[in-house]
């Protein structure tokens, strides 16, 4: 059972060591510089983003990107210290943000110091400095245990665990019921690319994963024109629903920035709609919200492009970074006033390859999402979609309207509806 907080989360996830300018650089900075404390200066836009929450890359002792910890006890010194992370807590307590951390415990970095028996023998995905943990080692398990209880009891809210579809599901099984004991209300998150994720979820003891699949049927669907995708995204979707919260993304510190993977500019909104309408747990990638331009390659420095140093704030938008941060807050806006989509189900009301009008609810809550990405309009008689009347909350080319009973999406546009009796 999730904790009771989960379902007016909203996350803000950021990647430190490239937000702080900490890795890459050429000087990493070290623990005297406290750059940490960097990212308390943004949460004020955070919370103007309308999150609830802030999502943290790695921020524990590694070697480079992070991902491969020498000590999970100890502040990343290109970040600063204990100390840092305490004014980072408080600082996100003052604001009512919540913290959420990463964990990796799949796998270590080769300085990582233990006893021989806590390794596999084994590398993680073929990457040489990255030495697998033995799961089955009871040391193990006491280590995560005590690693996981010993932030959370600092001030974290919750996991992410890294790689965790590389990890037996037995070993979460032992560790997270543990830590529970300590922080019941603790929320953990497990990352999962594909497979079946309620059976994961199920057996390994988590609350949530992150949704990979819808990430790819949106913009996948958009760039296609094939919104059947998109349907059969969303009806997994569905089921996934009936056990668990998904954490739904558009973009994350390890995939191609949103704005550089569609196609066409103008479906970011179809995208950003999507994920904020549909259930689940949902997550902003710094950056995205103001339109960041950002590939992803499959080489040696191939995430440095998604992961960029941020200055203070406030950002210095052109006119598309503008109007990319205005939806942005709008729609996480609408999504706060209508807390009931954490757990909404979809069901479509009309779907061919280019245009897909849908019906998210909850109980007796409801809304109608109609998206057009053709290149001519969608003219909607409501009662042909089973709707009597409604009232247009937002959309791309008109301002919310009053009652109506029928409706023109422009092309490569879209309408966010409420229903009315």
């Amino acid at each position: 059972m999730a904790a009771s907080w989960v379902s007016h989360a909203i996350w803000w996830q950021v990647y430190p060591l490239g937000f702080v300018g900490a890795f890459p650089s050429d000087q990493p900075p070290g623990p005297d510089e406290h750059r940490l404390r960097r990212l308390a200066d943004w949460f004020d836009h955070a919370i103007a983003l309308g999150a609830s929450g802030i999502a943290l890359g790695p921020i524990f002792a590694s070697r480079t990107h992070g991902y491969d910890t020498t000590d999970h006890y100890r502040i990343d010194p290109r970040l600063g210290d204990d100390t840092d992370f305490d004014h980072l807590v408080a600082e996100a307590r003052g604001r009512g943000l919540r913290i959420l951390l990463d964990g990796v415990f799949n796998h270590v970095g080769k300085d990582f110091s233990a006893a021989a028996g806590w390794f596999s023998g084994g590398t993680f995905e073929g990457h040489s400095e990255l030495r697998a943990l033995d799961h089955d080692n009871p040391d193990v398990v006491d280590y995560t245990v005590d690693v996981m209880s010993h932030w959370l009891e600092r001030g974290a809210d919750g996991w992410r665990l890294d790689a965790a579809y590389a990890v037996p599901q037995h070993f979460w099984a032992q560790v997270l019921p543990r830590v529970r004991e300590r922080r019941p209300e603790a929320w953990f998150v497990g990352e999962l690319i594909h497979g079946d994720y309620a059976a994961v979820v199920e057996a390994a003891g988590f609350d949530s994963a992150t949704q990979y699949e819808l990430w790819k049927a949106t913009w996948s669907s958009l760039n296609d024109g094939n919104f059947y995708e998109l349907d059969w995204g969303l009806q997994r979707h569905n089921e996934f629903l009936a056990s668990f919260a998904p954490l739904t993304f558009i973009g994350n510190h390890d995939v191609t920035r949103i704005a550089s993977q569609l196609e066409r500019p103008e479906h970011l909104a179809h995208a950003l709609v999507i994920q904020l309408t549909v259930g689940g747990v949902p997550s902003v990638y710094a950056g995205d919200e103001f339109g960041f331009l950002g590939v992803k390659e499959e080489r040696y420095g191939g995430d440095d492009a998604v992961r960029p140093e941020f200055d203070s704030p406030p950002m210095q938008l052109d006119a598309s970074g503008v109007q990319v941060w205005g939806l942005h807050q709008y729609l996480v806006g609408l999504r706060r006033r209508h807390p009931w989509l954490h757990a909404a189900s979809t069901s479509k009301l009309r779907l061919d390859n280019r245009h897909y009008v849908y019906r998210t609810s909850h109980g007796d809550d409801a809304l109608v999402v109609a998206l057009n990405i053709d290149e001519a309009p969608l003219p909607l008689r409501l009662e042909e979609l089973g709707v009597h009347r409604a009232e247009v909350l937002a959309g791309s080319a008109a301002p919310p309207q009053e009652v109506i009973e029928a409706v023109v999406v422009e092309p490569h546009g879209w309408r966010i509806l409420r229903p009315v009796s």
